[in-house]
């Protein structure tokens, strides 16, 4: 469910076709919202929709700028232009992104 505070979405071309990704902040990292339920308050989560899949990614506990992964696919946009995006089958497969405008 979206919050007033979520950014807006992104968009990008990844692999050629167009990829939106939709960050939603969460309970536990929305400013001014305590995490008092003993940890059950629900956390940060990004949505890709591309090539007609929807997926929806959990927010990782990796320190540093905010990745997403549900141990298939990945994605962390350290350059927001430029962001990381992949899937495993075995080993990685990487996707090429750029920010569209």
């Amino acid at each position: 469910m979206a919050n007033a505070q979520d950014p807006p979405p992104a968009h990008f071309l990844c692999e050629g076709e167009p990829l939106i990704a939709e960050v939603h902040i969460g309970a536990v990292d929305a400013p001014g919202i305590p995490n008092t339920a003993a940890g059950t308050v629900p956390g940060a989560f990004i949505v890709l929709q591309w090539r007609g899949v929807s997926l929806q990614l959990p927010r990782t506990n990796n320190a540093g700028i905010p990745s997403y992964s549900d141990g298939r696919w990945w994605w962390q946009a350290l350059d927001p232009v430029h962001p990381d995006f992949a899937q495993r089958r075995g080993d990685w497969e990487n996707y090429s992104c750029e920010a569209q405008p």
